[in-house]
């Protein structure tokens, strides 16, 4: 890992605001993985917002702004950051998400056949939608027409808007980590188990 984790008694000002910030919506959306050391400090993505918290606290937003518009279903959210984080090989985002995937009901099989970068044949014709759409993004150019208007018709204009946002937030999510070297981290063993 390239930038320390930094523990709570050693933020800055700026830092602790955002520190606190992270925390909370941690705690609301992202459950079943490990998203902090035994010291309280910050890993995956986290980390490298606390290190710059006028950018972290941005991206924050961004992530919230994301998270709140829910034209996706919960499903196909994960299948387009999945798809995401197998394009860019980003290890801490496909560990995570696995974890978020299993929890919003997705198929072991299916989620193991998408972060091997497949194609699953038993995808609901919603999450093909998002698929086909989160893999034309990742691979660069324009969406293509006709795969932009199947995602149309499945979740309207504010859908395919939402989608498209995702996908380029959980790229910059991995482009961060891969930057960053930040990688899954090591399983605490409860001592009381």
């Amino acid at each position: 890992m390239r930038l320390p984790p930094i523990p709570p008694q050693d933020l800055t000002a700026d830092q602790r605001r955002l520190y606190g910030t992270l925390k909370a919506g941690i705690a609301k959306q992202f459950q079943g993985f490990q998203t902090e050391r035994a010291d309280g400090a910050l890993l995956g993505p986290f980390n490298p917002w606390l290190h710059e918290p006028e950018i972290g606290q941005a991206v924050w937003e961004l992530t919230e702004a994301v998270s709140k518009r829910g034209a996706l279903s919960d499903a196909a959210r994960q299948v387009a950051i999945l798809v995401t984080g197998s394009r860019f090989k980003s290890a801490y985002e496909l560990y995570a998400h696995v974890q978020v995937a299993r929890e919003k009901g997705l198929p072991e099989d299916k989620v193991a056949t998408i972060v091997a970068g497949q194609r699953p044949s038993d995808l609901t014709e919603e999450e093909a939608g998002v698929f086909d759409a989160a893999s034309a993004l990742n691979a660069g150019g324009v969406l293509p027409r006709p795969v932009y208007d199947r995602v149309v018709a499945a979740f309207g204009a504010g859908g395919v808007s939402e989608l498209i946002h995702l996908v380029g937030l959980y790229a910059m999510v991995c482009i961060t980590l891969n930057g960053f070297d930040v990688p899954v981290p090591e399983q605490q063993v409860d001592p009381a188990s």
